[in-house]
């Protein structure tokens, strides 16, 4: 498909790939990719997994080799080494830089992945307030010495909304929402994420009926013991993984079993049924956006069907309202 700076100058609406693991997202990003390409302006990709950010961490991630890529550049790949634990706010950052360079070549950019607060974190109106040592100190020794109901009483006359969605027993998040009002001076909700685009952008979700997903999870992990996670996970583990690489999905389950806790066999059925689990949770977060548009994973049109939604948003961008617009959403499948 040809694009241009679309109405007036204004760059491409950024397209994003979402949706549960195992529905082939990678795959329809490459290929969209491809298709949004110019001769001059060969669209790229940025990669939204929090845990394709490490370096090593391969097969267990379902990461597109290099050499299967066709081409297409990748971003915010390999960037992490296993000990660092990875930030989200640092994520929104360098994503930002490179959709702001994608956008000064002209090109468009193609954001894919399932991690719903990376994708929100780089596409939304979403800030991340900073931190002070001493006056999250002052809040846990108050905490401590007038108990937990003050301090919620406290949230709930400075922000009654931000109380409303704390429980009262829920100590550290009510000492982080009195901390961002202590250092911002606004509510604790007014540094929320709003379902609000800083750019123009569309997403397309990819979906399938639960048995189907089961399956094909099924099936990753079988591909994933064959490539040889369990080889990756202990040469990983020698090397030394951080807090946040040891929590993935394939890796506590291998990790376990190295440290003798479990079975080869049953550690693969702990991957297999964590990550169906995992594809529940991403199916409830993105399923609670109205702006994404459901395609099929298994239809046989997949790639025309997508290319229209983003045909459908680029046409929309002479209307005001309708950045990243393309049309009726479909309800989701799994929903």
């Amino acid at each position: 498909m040809d694009h241009d700076d679309g109405p007036e100058g204004l760059e491409d609406v950024v397209v994003a790939v979402v949706g549960p693991t195992a529905t082939g997202k990678s795959d329809l990003a490459i290929d969209l990719a491809e298709r949004l390409s110019t001769p001059d302006a060969p669209a790229e990709i940025i990669n939204a997994d929090a845990f394709q950010l490490y370096r090593g961490m391969d097969v267990g991630t379902a990461k597109v080799p290099e050499a299967e890529r066709r081409g297409v550049v990748h971003h915010l790949v390999d960037v992490l080494d296993p000990t660092q634990d990875a930030s989200v706010a640092r994520y929104q950052r360098e994503g930002r830089e490179v959709l702001d360079q994608i956008a000064g070549r002209g090109a468009r950019a193609v954001v894919v992945g399932g991690s719903g607060l990376y994708v929100r974190a780089l596409l939304d109106d979403m800030n991340f307030p900073g931190t002070d040592a001493s006056v999250r100190a002052a809040l846990d020794e108050r905490a401590e010495r007038e108990g937990t109901r003050a301090l919620h009483d406290e949230l709930a006359r400075r922000d009654p909304r931000a109380a409303e969605s704390i429980g009262p027993s829920n100590t550290r998040r009510i000492v982080r929402a009195l901390e961002v009002i202590e250092l911002t001076g606004a509510p604790f909700t007014a540094n929320l994420p709003r379902q609000e685009y800083v750019r123009p952008t569309v997403q397309i979700g990819l979906d399938c009926d639960r048995a189907a997903l089961d399956e094909r999870v099924a099936g990753r992990v079988a591909r994933m013991w064959e490539l040889g996670l369990v080889d990756e996970v202990r040469r990983l583990d020698g090397a030394g993984m951080g807090r946040t690489a040891r929590r993935a999905v394939g890796y506590a389950e291998v990790l376990a079993h190295l440290r003798g806790e479990t079975t080869q066999d049953a550690a693969r059925e702990a991957v297999v049924a964590n990550t169906r689990r995992l594809a529940r949770k991403q199916m409830g977060w993105f399923g609670r956006d109205p702006r994404v548009h459901w395609l099929d994973a298994r239809s046989p049109r997949l790639g025309a069907e997508a290319l229209a939604v983003v045909a459908g948003a680029d046409a929309g961008r002479s209307r005001p309202d309708a950045a990243g617009s393309a049309g009726p959403v479909r309800r989701s499948l799994g929903s």
